[in-house]
């Protein structure tokens, strides 16, 4: 039943990303007034439908360039504005803000070793400037890291109300195949669920306390916590947690959980996550908010493809069908907000995908076209078609190296 669930909220993702995709190149199509003559979803013996007009898809190249040009931009540009208006709609209901995320980003831990420890970064520190951006969010922060793997990045950071200026050259996370740092934001930790039987149940700890200290020591991340854990390796705690604005400390057993096959941690029994209220944003904000986001993510989505060109980067981060069938289930699992944010991401991801200058693809065909509007003249039908073979063999590549990922995942190493 698992793997059926994951199949059909694949088929529901997938279908309506492709299903708004082909609807952009047939709603410009018909502006143009280029005769279409089928739209069809998906490919084999027609099974059911409907007329309307002359439409029952082939499109006519009768038609100018710059024509023809809108038309392939326009399957992309519909993803685009579906990955704006889904989150823009999530954001009028339902907007995560962590609690405290209003001021400059703040250090809360930094890993031993890591790459924020090598740039001399300290906890408590504030980060001004990032690879050039001036007062960026955290967000901003770690979608910059998340796509300079291996890459000299210039920040700037204030230390004792001191300017400090360095770089930071975030490495590989193996997991993910992706930038890390090391650092980690401050921010409240708040329990959520805790686990029956464990430490902190044991100890009189509730949904909704916001732990203060461990042992005396502060807790400004959630990172800090588990490494604190790591150190006392399964020794009694005292954990001082905030209620009704009362402190007050109890003393908690840590437990060795197994969490997969690989890896095993001390926990205390409560799942935490960083203290977040949510808001509902008028509908401007929203609309800004989710342009932003999506700009943002556009741009890490290049420079992770910028990354694993310059092989700087592990394609690691890249996820095929089983990878995306396995998301969308878990994210129909936490729920629609969790499945609609997911759907705005493949949406955008697959129109960044599209635009790429790849023959086959519709940038492929948006540079042909270009090209040919340059030299004034087309190119040669056996060019075109040499040309759009090896986009075929290419793309046949890529699918054939993101399955062989997505299976590499599931298997042991």
């Amino acid at each position: 039943m698992g793997v059926i669930n994951n199949i059909w909220w694949m088929l529901v993702l997938i279908g309506i990303m492709i299903l708004i995709h082909e609807l952009g190149h047939y709603w410009a199509a018909r502006w143009f007034d280029v005769h279409v003559e089928a739209f069809s979803f998906g490919f084999g013996p027609r099974l059911f439908g409907f007329r309307r007009g002359e439409t029952d898809f082939r499109v006519s190249l009768a038609k100018p360039r710059w024509q023809r040009m809108i038309i392939a931009f326009a399957g992309p540009a519909m993803n685009i504005i579906l990955a704006v208006g889904l989150l823009a709609g999530l954001y009028m209901n339902r907007y995560p803000k962590v609690v405290g995320s209003d001021g400059a980003p703040t250090i809360g831990f930094i890993e031993k070793n890591s790459p924020a420890a090598k740039a001399g970064v300290q906890e408590l520190d504030t980060i001004v400037a990032i690879d050039g951006k001036q007062n960026p969010s955290w967000e901003e922060v770690t979608l910059t890291v998340v796509g300079a793997a291996n890459r000299e990045v210039p920040m700037v950071l204030t230390r004792n109300g001191q300017q400090v200026d360095g770089t930071i050259t975030p490495e590989i996370d193996e997991l993910t195949g992706v930038g890390n740092a090391g650092w980690y934001d401050r921010h409240e930790i708040q329990v959520g669920a805790l686990s029956a039987g464990m430490g902190a149940e044991k100890a009189g700890v509730k949904s909704g306390d916001v732990l203060v200290a461990l042992d005396g020591v502060a807790l400004r991340s959630t990172a800090k916590l588990h490494s604190l854990l790591k150190e006392g390796a399964g020794k009694p705690v005292q954990l001082t947690y905030l209620r009704d604005n009362k402190q007050t400390t109890v003393t908690v057993e840590p437990k060795l959980t197994e969490l997969d096959a690989k890896t095993k941690r001390y926990l205390l029994g409560v799942q935490l996550t960083p203290r977040i209220t949510f808001v509902s944003l008028p509908f401007g904000e929203a609309l800004q908010e989710s342009v932003r986001q999506n700009k943002r993510s556009a741009g890490v989505i290049l420079q992770l493809l910028r990354g694993m060109v310059e092989r700087r980067m592990s394609p690691k981060s890249l996820e095929g069908p089983i990878g995306i069938a396995r998301l969308s289930s878990e994210a129909a699992r936490e729920g629609f907000a969790t499945f609609i944010g997911l759907m705005a991401a493949v949406s955008l991801n697959l129109a960044v995908f599209n635009l790429l200058p790849i023959p086959i693809l519709d940038g492929g065909t948006i540079l042909m076209l270009a090209i040919e509007m340059v030299m004034r003249r087309d190119l040669s039908l056996q060019l075109k078609e040499n040309i759009f073979k090896l986009g075929f063999v290419f793309l046949m590549m890529v699918v054939a190296f993101v399955l062989y990922n997505d299976i590499s995942k599931l298997l042991p190493s």
